[in-house]
C-alpha cells in the first residue's frame, strides 16, 4: 500500500497487541492530522486479532498504514516504515505498542525539535504496573538499584546526553549513519545513539513530555527481557570496542558471584559476596516498603535480583559464545 508523502512518520512496531493496538491507534490519529503525519504499524505477524483491529482503523483513516514486518523485530520494523516511506518525510516518531503516552506527545517532540535544532529527541521512560509482580518490577525500573541511575528512567528538564529512549529522529540521519542494527534484537537503540554521536548528531533528552512502560508480569518474563538487554550491551560492547559504564559493570558482577557461592563448600567466604548482593536488594525493598507503606513495594528488591542476573547471565552468555565476528547474530 502506498501513500503520499507526509511530514512526519508515526511508526509502531507491533506484535500481538490486540489489548493495545486499536485504542492507541485511535489516540495518535488526531496527532497524525494535526502534524501532516503518516501512522505505520509494522507488525510482525500476530495472531491474536490485530491485524483486524488495524484494518478496521485504517478504513476509518487514510493516515494509517499496515506493514509486514517479516523479521518481526523492532530494529527491522522501524528500518522498513523508513524505507518504504521515509521519503519526503522530515522526522519518524517512534511508537511503542505496549506504552501508555499522553495525548500531546508527538506534538511536544516536534516542538522541541524544532526548538532546539536536535537530529534525535528522546524520552524519559517511567514505568508502571498493576498486580504485586509488575508493581515491584516497575518500582524496581524505576529505581537507582534497578537501573544504575540511568536518566531516562527519570524525568528531565530537558539537557543534552548520549543515550535515551528513542522517541524522534530526523530522518536524513537515521538515513546517514544506516539506520538500526537488525543483528540486534534488543540494545539497538543504545547502538544507533553511538554511531549517531560519532557521525556529529545532538541527542536531545525532552523536558516536555515522557512516555508510560508496563513492564512484565511475571519474574520469568522479566528474567527472559533482561537476558536479552544483557546480551544486547555484549554485543554493543564487542562492535563499538566500548568500556561499559560503571553502573553496567556492577550487575555484570552478579553471574560470577553466584557461580562463587557455588564453592561455599570450600569455604564459606565464597558464599559472602551473593550474601551481600541479596542482602543489599532485599534491604532495599523492605526499606522502600516502610517508606510507602505498601507491601507489594517489598518485592522491589527481589525484581531487581532477577533483573541483575538475567542481564549479567545474557551478558556473559554473549562474551562466552561469540564465536563469531562483532555485530552479527
Amino acid at each position: 500500500m502506498t501513500q503520499a508523502p507526509a511530514a512526519s512518520l508515526i511508526i509502531i512496531p507491533c506484535l500481538n497487541e490486540a489489548a493495545h493496538i486499536g485504542a492507541l491507534l485511535d489516540q495518535l490519529s488526531p496527532a497524525a492530522a494535526r502534524l501532516d503525519a503518516c501512522i505505520v504499524v509494522a507488525d510482525g505477524g500476530s495472531i491474536d486479532g490485530t491485524l483486524g483491529i488495524v484494518g478496521d482503523r485504517l478504513k476509518k483513516d487514510p493516515r494509517i498504514v499496515l506493514l509486514h514486518n517479516e523479521k518481526r523485530i523492532q530494529s527491522a520494523a522501524i528500518n522498513l516504515a523508513v524505507e518504504q516511506f521515509g521519503d519526503g518525510a522530515q522526522y519518524l516518531i517512534r511508537i511503542d505498542a505496549h506504552g501508555g503516552y499522553p495525548d500531546d506527545y508527538c506534538d511536544r517532540l516536534v516542538e522541541e525539535a524544532l526548538a532546539t535544532g536536535a537530529d534525535s529527541v528522546v524520552v524519559s521512560m517511567l514505568t508502571s504496573g498493576s498486580g504485586t509482580v509488575q508493581k515491584a518490577a516497575a518500582a524496581a525500573q524505576n529505581s537507582k538499584l534497578g537501573t544504575g541511575g540511568s536518566k531516562h528512567r527519570h524525568l528531565s528538564a530537558g539537557e543534552w546526553v548520549d543515550h535515551g529512549h528513542h522517541a524522534l529522529m530526523r530522518i536524513s540521519a537515521f538515513r546517514a549513519v544506516g539506520g538500526y542494527d537488525e543483528t540486534f534484537s534488543h540494545n539497538e537503540d543504545a547502538e544507533l545513539d553511538y554511531r549517531l554521536r560519532q557521525a556529529g548528531y545532538s541527542i536531545w533528552m525532552s523536558g516536555k513530555t515522557q512516555m508510560v512502560y508496563y513492564p512484565r508480569a511475571s519474574l520469568s518474563g522479566l528474567y527472559f527481557q533482561y537476558l536479552g538487554y544483557g546480551r544486547g550491551r555484549a554485543k554493543n560492547v564487542l562492535k563499538h570496542r566500548v568500556i561499559p559504564k560503571v553502573r553496567q559493570m556492577v550487575p555484570l558482577a552478579v553471574f560470577p558471584v553466584v557461580l562463587l557461592a557455588a564453592f561455599s563448600f570450600v569455604h564459606w567466604i565464597a558464599a559472602l559476596p551473593l550474601l551481600i548482593w541479596v542482602s543489599v536488594c532485599l534491604g532495599y525493598g523492605l526499606v522502600a516498603a516502610i517508606r510507602q507503606r505498601t507491601v507489594d513495594v517489598a518485592l522491589v528488591g527481589v525484581s531487581a535480583m532477577v533483573m541483575h542476573f538475567g542481564w549479567s547471565v545474557g551478558f556473559w552468555q554473549q562474551l562466552v559464545g561469540l564465536g563469531k565476528r562483532p555485530g552479527v547474530a
